[in-house]
């Protein structure tokens, strides 16, 4: 072998010592314990564990990131299972080397690493874990995931119901784990937000019972949190119950497949035509995986060309049958946010005297400055912006779509880190717009019919001008005998008694028509008030004449001397201690108890017209708080007085007695209003909630009861009166017919002007109340007067003491 020459033996020797020196500075090895779920019931690693080599192959060849470090991957197949995962995470802790973090995926697997994790101060960064669970940081204090929780749905969905301005929810849960927590989250974002969730119905694997729930609940905005095959059951219940349409919208989770309800399922019977025509217009919130923005982030690649990397290391494989395909860009991402943190510890260890190889799991400090790190990540990946809240969650956009004549539009994006909604104004409704969160429910109040309160109130018009009337009459005649012997002192107050019941009619018909509610009370009152006092008087007057009548002829024999003589002051004094009763109940009732408005409710009613609200009739009554017992009062002490009434006024029909000359007319009056007010006071009491019937009977009731009073009381009086006057001017006529004219005119001045006084007024030849009658004169008169007046003597002079006795039975008829 020839000898090389002195240059070829420098160069050689420069090399050799090159290669030294770059084995002195070959790169440190950091290993990252991986478990990607190749199979099983979420097969996520066939996509994210190529996703995870790509970024660790452009991580280790950049010479800004770790530049002294390179990262190298160990992993394992979990089969999504936490029982294979527990022995490979044994395997992964002891056995060497040292692994700086923990790369789990699918939740439950998540979840029993990141709870054994903190006891080897381990940082756990999950790709693909979803449940809400894994966001407590007292249970898992070193946890960080690129994949949102999927609690991350509800910010969106809080900001939809706002922009639609809905306040009332509805949501149907498949029971599971991560559905619940989900749905408790939900919960408490929307109580924050004045959104009430009204209706939550859960289910196993029947969702028959729970759809059939929010039907009758009258559900409208509803949340359904479930699996894909879960989302057919209850769709093909939703079509059979039509809980669907231009009254309905339903949220829905994005990551089923686009053709989720056209898939033939043997577990429904629903055709393809019932289950489209139910999904249609539903909408749905999809965490967004795969940044929509051509942007180049911290791994220099856009969204698009990591794609088609990522279609190019799958070796053609259809991405619709590759688990993991929509978390892959997670996954990659998941080693930048690892880099990057890593990457940012250097300088802080190195002034603490640390390195990242000094990493054992032991050390706290190295693990504090990982955590540290990590917290405060925020960088462009391919799935987008990535940074994590307080809990280690992903904080992401949210896509919105909407399923529109069987496809899927996007409408709208949302971004819960800056609270961003982005709209794209494209939502389709089946009605005019969104739907109501409920049926509008229209306040209505009933009120009573104009026109028969016009009715009612022109009967109790006339029947107080009639009232007027008699009570003008029995003033102005009070001083004629037959009037006297009538008590016109009670019957007066029996007119006004009468007239203050026929006012109570105008309050009875007076609502919130009339005025305001505020004021209503007032109405109650005067209610209350005129109806209590017009009985006490109109009746009491009408009682106190038959129990005296009855008192005293039903006295013994020994007592019939007291017959002739009535104390009046007796009957008024019945009437006021009748009336005082009134007032101090009614003062009683007014002070302790006093009347307000109360609305009734009743059943809401639907309009005509094909509208989507409900009408909600109310009626205003008078009451208090212990109504029935001052009803009960009441009707009580003024039942017995009716049936008092009617027992006396029964008893005394056949006496006769000129005292009270009028008390048959007044028994036949209280036997009208006996009758009528116990059938009436019952009869209102079942009729309340009916306005119009209630105030007909009451009115009514009342307008007849003074009619008939007041007619059977006055109209005879008037009869007789008017009868007395036509006497009195025949007798007159007959007079002036058979006197000579001369002595009509001699006689004009003296005899005719005290005939005119006796004739129109008879009361002149009365004797005063309580005296008996005068003692008329026997002698006979003459012939030619036998068919006129005594009261005429043979010289033509007027003696008072003679009496004819066709007069006096005249005067005391």
């Amino acid at each position: 072998m020839a000898r090389l020459s002195r240059p070829a033996a420098l160069l050689l020797s420069a090399l050799i010592c090159f290669s030294c020196a770059a084995a002195d500075k070959k790169k440190k090895k950091l290993y990252i314990g991986a478990l990607f779920p190749m199979s099983g019931g979420w097969p996520g690693g066939q996509a994210c564990l190529p996703a995870t080599q790509m970024a660790l192959q452009l991580v280790n060849k950049r010479t800004d990131i770790l530049p002294d470090y390179e990262l190298e991957l160990i992993h394992y197949d979990s089969m999504c299972d936490p029982g294979e995962a527990t022995k490979l995470l044994y395997d992964l802790l002891y056995t060497e080397p040292i692994k700086v973090v923990l790369m789990p995926g699918c939740s439950s697997v998540s979840t029993l690493v990141a709870e054994a994790a903190r006891m080897w101060n381990l940082i756990v960064l999950s790709y693909g874990s979803s449940s809400p669970a894994l966001s407590n940081r007292q249970r898992f204090p070193t946890f960080f995931r690129t994949h949102p929780s999927a609690t991350l749905h509800n910010p969106t969905r809080v900001q939809l119901f706002q922009k639609w301005k809905w306040t009332k929810i509805a949501t149907i849960q498949q029971t599971t784990e991560v559905f619940t927590s989900t749905l408790d989250d939900l919960e408490e974002r929307t109580k924050e937000a004045g959104i009430d969730i009204s209706v939550r119905q859960s289910f196993l694997t029947d969702p028959a019972v729970a759809v059939k729930n929010l039907k009758r609940q009258d559900a409208r905005i509803i949340v359904g949190l479930f699996y894909e095959t879960e989302a057919r059951k209850v769709f093909c219940e939703v079509y059979k119950e039509k809980l669907y349409g231009k009254k309905y919208v339903w949220f829905l989770i994005g990551w089923y497949a686009d053709n989720w309800f056209k898939i033939k399922d043997p577990s429904i019977n629903c055709t393809l035509e019932q289950m489209s025509e139910a999904v249609e217009g539903h909408v749905t919130t999809e965490i967004v995986m795969l940044n929509p923005e051509t942007v180049r982030g911290a791994s220099k690649l856009t969204s698009q060309e990591f794609l088609t990397q990522l279609m190019s290391k799958l070796g053609g494989k259809n991405p619709e049958e590759t688990g993991g395909f929509q978390e892959a860009p997670l996954a990659y991402d998941a080693v930048w946010a690892l880099a990057l943190a890593l990457n940012k510890t250097v300088g802080p260890l190195k002034a603490r005297g640390y390195r990242l190889e000094d990493f054992n799991y032991n050390n706290r400090d190295i693990t504090s400055e990982i955590y540290r790190a990590m917290n405060t990540s925020s960088f462009e990946g391919v799935s987008g912006h990535v940074v994590f809240d307080a809990q280690g969650s992903r904080m992401a956009w949210t896509l919105i779509e909407q399923l529109q004549g069987g496809s899927y539009k996007k409408i709208g994006y949302y971004d819960s880190t800056k609270g961003n909604l982005s709209w794209y104004g494209n939502d389709k409704w089946i009605g005019q717009g969104p739907p109501a969160d409920q049926t509008v429910v229209i306040e209505e109040f009933r009120y009573l019919s104009q026109r028969l309160f016009v009715s009612m109130s022109v009967f109790a018009v006339v029947g107080i001008l009639l009232g007027i009337v008699c009570l003008t009459f029995n003033i102005y005649n009070s001083r004629v005998r037959y009037i006297q012997n009538s008590q016109p002192y009670l019957n007066n107050m029996t007119a006004v008694g009468c007239m203050m019941a026929l006012a109570a009619v105008f309050p009875l018909g007076i609502d919130g028509l009339h005025v305001h509610r505020r004021h209503f009370p007032v109405v109650c009152q005067f209610r209350l008030w005129l109806i209590g006092l017009g009985f006490s008087l109109a009746y009491g007057s009408m009682f106190t004449k038959i129990w005296w009548v009855h008192t005293v002829f039903t006295k013994k024999d020994e007592k019939k001397e007291k017959r002739k003589h009535l104390d009046s002051w007796k009957l008024y004094a019945t009437v006021g201690v009748l009336l005082s009763v009134d007032v101090l109940l009614l003062m009683i009732w007014q002070i302790v108890d006093p009347l307000h408005v109360t609305v009734e409710k009743f059943t809401r009613e639907a309009p005509k017209e094909d509208l989507d609200v409900l009408i909600q009739p109310l009626l205003e009554h008078c009451s208090s708080e212990k109504m029935t017992t001052w009803l009960g009062v009441v009707y009580g002490y003024k039942g017995l007085l009716l049936l008092l009434g009617i027992f006396l006024a029964y008893e005394t029909k056949s006496i006769s007695t000129e005292k009270i000359n009028d008390h048959r007319a007044v028994g036949m009056a209280i036997y009208n209003v006996a009758v009528l007010c116990l059938i009436t006071a019952p009869v209102t009491m079942i009729l309340s909630s009916q306005q119009d019937a209630s105030f007909a009977f009451a009115s009514l009731a009342i307008i007849f009861s003074v009619y008939i009073t007041l007619v059977v009381l006055f109209i005879p009086k008037k009869e007789e009166r008017v009868s007395e006057l036509r006497n009195q001017l025949s007798e007159r006529h007959a007079l002036r017919t058979r006197k000579p004219p001369s002595t009509i005119t001699q006689n004009q001045n003296h005899s005719f002007p005290l005939l005119s006084v006796t004739l129109s007024d008879p009361k002149s030849l009365a004797p005063p109340p309580g005296y008996s009658a005068p003692i008329c004169d026997t002698h006979p008169a003459p012939q030619s007067f036998s068919n006129s007046s005594s009261l005429y003597q043979a010289d033509n002079k007027i003696n008072v003491n003679n009496c004819h006795t066709s007069r006096l039975q005249m005067l005391y008829k």
